[in-house]
């Protein structure tokens, strides 16, 4: 019977290599760590629908004293299991998850824009970019394209915020934008902006949703870009996340 290497001191070379490995962050990352079983698998489900093709299994983690799960075998990858210790550090998080999947991280699939696109540019927080990009998902947004600034989208804590999004979109950056014929929005209070219930989202479309903090201040945003207002009442803005779920949501509404 094939006996599982155990790993518990910070000084093994296999642990130390794992840790370089993902180390990297941003557009210069080629490896992360898929973190606990149910994430695991809505990235099993995610590649069984070819939706991204873009995280490649390489080694399964699975916490010390913890049963096999299914998909170890189904992946055909060597598995290692990890002292408490050792697996909290690598999901630097309070507590060790049961099983953590190391992928590498493929390139971006080039080609045109899809019909309906979620577009967060200098989304700083990966929670926050994390629940911009579920949120689309889960309203049928079919891409994600990242501008400057944005967090990694692809680091351990954006995947969690995500809860799978990140595998079921392509995900590309982007410098610059060059527009396309599509309907390009920018989420902003502006009293300027055209109110969301006055706008036409019909597809092709592109929602762009601003920074936490300053929004669009001091970005040259395109001429064809233009405002979109989400109205409120009582407070002055919404949470990027929170207006990015409701423009998707309006979205699919007026679809449907």
């Amino acid at each position: 019977m094939h006996s599982t290497l155990l790993l518990t001191s910070r000084a093994n070379s296999r642990f130390r290599s794992i840790r370089a490995q993902v180390a990297a962050s941003g557009a210069k990352r080629t490896h992360t760590l898929i973190l606990g079983e149910k994430l695991i698998e809505a990235w099993a489900e995610g590649e069984r629908s070819a939706a991204t093709g873009r995280l490649h299994p390489l080694l399964w983690l699975r916490l010390e004293g913890v049963k096999s799960h299914p998909l170890e075998k189904e992946l055909g990858v060597e598995t290692l299991e990890l002292g408490e210790s050792l697996m909290r550090d690598l999901a630097e998080a309070g507590s060790a998850p049961n099983a953590a999947l190391l992928v590498a991280v493929g390139s971006e699939l080039p080609g045109p824009l899809a019909e309906r696109v979620i577009v967060p540019w200098g989304i700083q927080d990966p929670g926050n970019l994390g629940a911009v990009l579920r949120s689309a998902a889960a309203f049928g947004f079919q891409e994600a394209l990242l501008g400057p600034g944005c967090a990694d989208p692809f680091s351990p804590k954006a995947l969690r915020g995500s809860m799978g999004a990140a595998f079921l979109m392509p995900i590309r950056r982007c410098d610059a934008l060059t527009l396309d014929g599509g309907h390009w929005y920018a989420l902003h209070g502006d009293p300027a902006a055209i109110p969301i219930g006055e706008a036409d989202l019909r597809a092709p479309l592109r929602i762009l949703v601003g920074n936490e903090g300053h929004g669009w201040r001091d970005v040259a945003l395109p001429e064809g870009v233009r405002f979109l207002a989400i109205p409120t009442e009582g407070v002055e803005s919404l949470n990027a996340a929170v207006a990015a779920g409701i423009a998707c949501y309006e979205t699919a509404r007026r679809g449907r």
